[in-house]
């Protein structure tokens, strides 16, 4: 009960909504955007780097270290716990260096573990940015594919699995505004499935780049102090070791245009999905998807029977919050004064911010899509035999093109431009053409409901396969 009350009073005090108002949603988040989880992953590119010097033979300042002691290496940072990190913001306190601070934490470390093993060669020939490079692009790479690409295919699942449902479900389609040619239900749904899948594509192939060279990217301390290493080769393969690709060109910092690569893909899926929630609100607010009540649940604090669209609409909301720091972030962080200067540092910190929203977002968009219900009642009504018989017209004037007829599209916009037009209307001009028996007959079998074209074909052939 204890545990519950503090964990309130923390959202109750947090500054942004991310650690408040949303903090159950975002917590996973703090593994990977905490100042914890930033501190944790620099600890395991540090004592990575200690490793692979010891396995590189032409490196004699180390000798190989035995595969136990390896393993408790590791562990300093695998079983990394909020004491160590306290640790490290004591020594932060003394040396006003976050990066300095992680090398004598290790040091300590190393020490109680092995007094045989060298001190000085943790953090040997490393800038801060050789560590924290390294560290963000871990925390990317992680992020994205443990939380992020998951979040992100349950959401198409949704989507796909709603286009593949109601794939021959005639609807009246709107452009403008407008009623226009008819469409499927399914159809609107995989639109916006094909959309967020092909991104989805882009973000599991993105590659995460990483530099391990030193102060201003030419290695000159790692070439000076052990020319007999082939430090190009040893970089590549420590970076690799990573799961990360080698970037050999860089400055004191790696470039980032990696990241301004994720981030856009991020925000061309978020703007893809708050254009869907802005089309879903307008569905609910015609009635062609209802909202399933929630028990004790309040839509207004007046109007009692109100069921507000409002996980839609918090969902775009925070797409559109996520969007507009992942752009600044992707124009800012591949900009940086000659060989650095110290702005990407605070500005990496509000990545977690970022994608905080998103996450938010993703939540919301996944209550929204579990509480609709389609209203195939009300679909149909537009659809209805003496309603909206003016969205065939487009039919009708192209059939009569393909036949030779004069001035086809004039004389449908004649009849039914501004005004609505019933079967009656329609029929009594299909008879009035000079057409032959087949043309006439395809035409009399014409209705707003028949009219979909290809629709159903279209998900069955194209749209992603919903997730069983």
């Amino acid at each position: 009960m204890q545990a519950k009350s503090a964990d309130i009073d923390a959202a109750l005090t947090a500054v942004t909504p991310i650690d408040g108002r949303y903090r159950a949603r975002t917590r996973p988040l703090s593994a990977y955007f905490s100042e914890f989880a930033l501190i944790r992953y620099r600890v395991r590119v540090e004592v990575e780097w200690y490793l692979a010097l010891a396995e590189n033979s032409s490196f004699r300042a180390m000798a190989p270290i035995p595969a136990p002691i390896q393993e408790r290496l590791r562990a300093i940072y695998e079983d990394f716990q909020l004491e160590d990190a306290r640790r490290v913001k004591e020594l932060e306190a003394e040396t006003n260096h976050d990066v300095k601070a992680v090398e004598y934490f290790l040091k300590e470390k190393v020490s109680a573990l092995d007094p045989g093993l060298p001190l000085e060669m943790v953090h040997f020939a490393c800038t801060s940015e050789d560590i924290n490079n390294l560290a963000y692009a871990l925390i990317l790479k992680e992020f994205s594919e443990r939380e992020l690409i998951p979040a992100i295919r349950k959401c198409v699942g949704r989507l796909a699995d709603l286009a593949h449902r109601y794939r021959s479900l005639a609807m009246i389609a709107r452009t403008h505004g407008q009623e226009a040619s008819p469409t499927t239900l399914g159809k609107e749904m995989a639109v916006f499935a094909a959309r967020v899948e092909r991104q989805l594509g882009q973000l599991r192939r993105q590659e995460y780049l990483g530099k391990a060279n030193g102060a201003v990217g030419n290695f000159n301390a790692h070439h000076f102090a052990a020319p007999e290493v082939d430090w190009l080769a040893h970089s590549r393969r420590f970076v690799e070791s990573l799961g990360l690709v080698w970037n050999p060109l860089t400055t004191q910092i790696e470039s980032h245009d990696f990241i301004a690569e994720m981030f856009a893909t991020v925000g061309r899926i978020d703007t893809i999905l708050l254009g869907f929630c802005r089309d879903m609100w307008a569905y609910i607010s015609i009635g062609y998807f209802s909202q399933k009540a929630v028990k004790g649940e309040t839509g207004s604090s007046v109007m009692p029977h109100k069921i507000n669209p409002i996980d839609f609409e918090n969902a775009e909301g925070n797409f559109g919050i996520a969007s507009a720091l992942l752009e600044h972030l992707a124009g800012k962080l591949p900009v940086s004064r000659w060989q650095r200067d110290l702005t990407d540092s605070t500005a990496l910190r509000a990545i977690g911010t970022a994608f905080g929203h998103v996450v938010v977002a993703l939540a919301a968009l996944e209550r929204g899509l579990g509480r609709v219900e389609v209203n195939e009642r009300r679909i149909a009504e537009d659809l209805d035999d003496e309603r909206a018989w003016e969205v065939v017209a487009e039919g009708v004037q192209t059939l009569m093109r393909r036949h030779g007829l004069p001035r086809p599209y004039e004389t449908l916009k004649d009849l039914t431009r501004g005004r609505r037009v019933d079967s009656g209307v329609i029929r009594e001009f299909i008879e009035s053409l000079a057409l032959d028996d087949a043309a006439r007959e395809a035409l009399k079998k014409l209705s707003p409901r028949s009219y979909a074209g290809l629709a159903a074909e279209l998900v069955e052939r194209f749209a992603p396969k919903p997730e069983r």
